[in-house]
Order: C-alpha cells, then structure tokens, then sequence
C-alpha cells in the first residue's frame, strides 16, 4: 500500500514516505490535487457529520451531509468528517492517511484519511477500524440494535473535530468554523468549549426526537468535566445527551425549518428541551434555516427515470406510473396512485396510512410503499397490503431508483408525520409533480402551500387525514385543476442555491463574531 505525507501546502506529495499504512483501504497512485481557494474572503467550514449519502446513509442527513458542501462551495472552503465505516473504507475513493490523533480517556488514538471526491469534495475519514468497521448502520448492528458503545464512537468523532479545529491533527488545513450535525457529532462544541478553543461551531438540529443519550457512569470514559454536568450543560435528566452537548456549547444552534424553531420550544414537540430551547430562543441563539434539494430532482433531466417529463407533457410520468403499477404487482388502474416513500418509524405516522387505506382502495386509489425502519412498522406495511392484495403494495428496503420513480410515477405522496422538522420527500415529490398529502407540522408546513401544491391537515388523527385526501379526489376528478397544481409544485425553489445564503451568511457573521471578541472571554 503507498502511503503518503503531506507537504505544506497541503497537497499530497508521494516522494515521502510514511510508516503510516492501513490494510483494506484503496490503493492509490496519484493523489488528487486539492481544489484552489481563489476567493479570498472564503471561509474554511469542517462538517462534522455521522453520514454522508456518497458513502452510508441512512435518512435526511446523509443527504443534507452531501449537498449542502457543494452548494456552498463557491462561496467557501467545506470539507466533511466522516467516521470510517466499513462502507467508507470499501467506497472506489482512494483514502491517503495524512495525520494521526492521541487517545483520550477511554477514546482510542486514531488516524486521518484524506477522501478526494470525483467533484473535488474533501472528506476527512477518522480511521478506527475496533470502533468503526462493522457491519451494520452507522449506528448499530443489522438487527436493529444500538451498538452498545455508540458513547465510544462518537466521542471520538467530535473529540477528531475538535483536534482538527485547534490544529492537532497537523493536516495543514484548520477551519474558520466548524459545523457539527446532530446528536453523533454533538460533543464537538463541547470539547472545544471545555479546551477553550476560540473557533467558532454552529450545531444543527436535524431531528431532536433523536438525542444521543447515555449513562452519567460514562463521564470518565469520555473525560467529561464535572461542571459539565449542570442544567445549562449537558445533563438530561440525570443522564447525559449528546445532542443537549452540542446545543449548551455551540455559538449557535440552528434547526432544518422556521415552523420546527418554533415547535421545538413547545412541550408537544421540546421532547423535555423546550425550556432550554426557548432561553436559547431568546437569547437570538436558535433559528430555523430550511434545507434544499439538489439540482438532480428534475423530471426532463433525471437519468433514473423510465421516461422524461415536463410541466404541460405528461405522457413520461404516465409511463413511470405502468412501471410502478407494474413493479408492485398492482393491479391496471385510472385511479390515482399515492405513494408512500419514508423510514418506516412511528414519527412518519404510518398507523394513520393504514387507518385510512380503506377509504383511499374504495375511493378508487392504490398505494406503493418503499422503506425500511422499525420491525414492528415494517411487519404493518407487510400485513397492509395482504389486506389489499393488487390494490396496496410494499417493498421492504431502500433503492434510489426505485424511490425517485415513485415520486415520478405517483399522483400523489402520503406524508402524515406526527413531526417533521424539514422532510426531503415532499420536496422530491413537487419536483415530479406528486402532490403531497401531508400533516400541517415543521417543514411541512414550511414547503406545501395547501391547495395549491399539496394538501395538509392539522390533526393526527384518521378523520382529518381523509378531509385531506377527499380534496385530493375531488382535484384529481378535474385533470385542468390537477395539472396546474402540478405544474406550481414543480416550479417551487427548493433547489440548494437558494436555500445555501442563510447558512453562508451565519458563518460569515460568527467567524466575524469570534474575531471581534477579547481573548479572555
């Protein structure tokens, strides 16, 4: 295996040798030259991200991971930390090791490998093979089960960023401001704040149901301190959260839609943070910056579709919906086609799906549904459509194919989560002109205007779920009115370049922040 070291300016200069090797990695035989900052006013941003949807993922925030540093990549420096999983290791990227990092505690010394992405993308993979290569998701085994010690793993990772951000990884790059996403990545800001590091994080808030929280006992193990362990720190209920980790100590917290800023401080949707989140609130330290899609959603272009298709022609989105129909083994139908594309947890409100498949199958519809998740939620898709055999059909699993052809081939999308905090599908969905029927809740109600590009109801509830779908049949009855709601949704800005200013401009003003502040604060 070459190996290779870095020279000052960071590029990778193979003439040096390194006693640095790893068996399983890519071989490489010409490293790839960095991308040139010609902008001086860019910003160097480490994302800090258990995902990234290139190499693992496993919902919205490997997509986001994905897109989000190449939106911004005109206006500044984003390179991603990733953990190395087994599917990072295994990916066609050749990885360089240009750095090495101590232990911590009970967190093991680490290495860290340089990942060039075909369109100049620098990820930074921590290498770790005992805490990283296993089969499984990023977050456990193949059975559904946490990986018992997700406190080790993930600590490392934001222990690495915080390394790299106080330049101890010596990788000849060391960022302006690091940007730390959800619960894995939260005790980035926590470690910095503790070593007193001045450069400035931003956390996100991808989904607060989800909190990384464990045992005090762990403390030790982590090398918390013990005055982290108060109510404007990290402790949670006698426990410890990662997530409330990187909100205590981050410059700023942002959230993915302005409507969950909102209801992230309320005790329906706070889950036990709504005090904390609201003095945050006010202290202008939470806000709500919705996300994109990428410039891949679209009907005329998408290399994944059985057929093109544009606003006005739709006899490509007639040839993707046979293919479903087809696909699931429904039966031949001029009835609309609802799809259901989603992680198949309780969040997603699919109780209200099956409590409702009886009047969508008699008003003359059919449902496809595609997703993994939960045993128990995907044994009640399997047992759905043995109630509906021809008329509601799922497929147990995930394939980007598949899925971007349900949104393509489907009239419409069925989407009643009891919270959503942004939701990508409902955007792919109007971008191929299926109409989401959808739960007013977070993002939600932040990207379908009802009536107009989709339809929403406000309780989670069977009975006002079919108030929506009854206006749903009754446009559907009227193709002139239903294609202009489809034309309306596939014109809606949600694409990334838009959605990218608010997140540059955050960054900008906390670089600005942390330079202005005296030394000793």
């Amino acid at each position: 295996m070459i190996s290779f070291a870095p020279q000052q300016d960071g590029r990778l200069n193979p003439t040096v040798s390194s006693s640095i090797t790893l068996s399983g990695l890519a071989p490489a035989s010409k490293a790839t030259q960095p991308v040139v900052n010609t902008n001086p006013n860019k910003k160097k941003i480490l994302f800090v991200t258990s995902e990234l949807a290139d190499l693992v993922k496993t919902g919205g925030l490997g997509d986001v991971s994905a897109a989000l540093p190449r939106a911004m990549r005109h206006l500044h420096d984003v390179r991603v930390l990733i953990p190395g999983y087994r599917q990072v290791l295994q990916s066609d990227n050749p990885i360089h090791i240009i750095g090495e990092l101590g232990g911590h505690a009970a967190l093991p010394p680490c290495k860290i490998g340089r990942m060039d992405l075909a369109d100049g993308l620098v990820i930074y993979v921590l290498i770790c093979p005992e805490l990283y290569e296993r089969e499984g998701t990023p977050y456990g085994a193949n059975n559904g089960r946490d990986w018992p010690d997700n406190h080790i793993r993930f600590a490392r990772l934001g222990l690495a960023a915080a390394d790299i951000a106080a330049n101890l990884a010596q990788i000849y790059w060391q960022p302006d401001l690091v940007h730390a996403h959800d619960w894995p990545a939260g005790l980035t800001p926590a470690y910095m704040h503790w070593r007193g590091q001045r450069t400035p994080t931003l956390f996100t808030i991808h989904n607060l149901a989800y909190q990384g929280v464990f045992s005090r006992a762990c403390c030790p193990e982590l090398g918390i301190p013990h005055h982290a362990l108060q109510q404007d720190g990290m402790e949670f209920y006698g426990k410890l959260s990662f997530l409330k980790a990187g909100m205590a100590y981050s410059s700023h917290i942002t959230t993915v839609s302005a409507t969950y800023a909102q209801e992230i401080t309320t005790p329906e949707f706070g889950c036990g943070l709504e005090g904390f989140l609201s003095s945050k609130t006010q202290q202008g330290l939470l806000s709500g910056i919705p996300n994109g899609i990428d410039e891949s959603w679209e009907a005329s272009t998408d290399p994944h579709l059985i057929a093109p298709y544009a606003p006005g022609d739709w006899s490509g989105k007639a040839i993707n919906s046979d293919h479903i129909r087809e696909l699931f083994e429904l039966k031949k139908s001029s009835g609309p086609l609802f799809a259901v594309v989603s992680r198949l947890v309780y969040q997603k409100g699919l109780d209200l799906t099956e409590a409702v498949a009886d009047f969508i199958v008699a008003s003359g519809g059919q449902i496809c549904i595609i997703g993994r998740g939960e045993p128990e939620e995907e044994q009640a898709m399997r047992d759905l459509a043995l109630r509906f055999p021809g008329q509601v059909s799922a497929r147990i699993g995930f394939n980007e194919t598949d899925a971007r052809r349900m949104f393509a081939g489907s009239d419409f999308l069925l989407m009643p989560s009891r919270y959503e905090p942004c939701g990508l599908s409902q955007m792919y969905a109007q971008r191929f002109g299926s109409l989401p029927v959808a739960r007013n809740t977070g993002g939600l109600a932040d990207t379908i205007e009802d009536g107009l590009t989709g339809f929403l109801f406000n309780e989670s509830t069977p009975e006002s779920y079919i108030q929506a779908l009854r206006r749903a049949f009754k446009v559907f009855a009227y193709p002139d009115l239903f294609n202009a709601m489809r034309c309306r949704a596939m014109s809606a800005p949600f694409n990334w370049c838009k959605a990218v200013e608010p997140y540059a401009e955050l960054y900008e003003q906390l670089v600005a922040q942390s330079l202005s502040r005296p030394a000793n604060t």
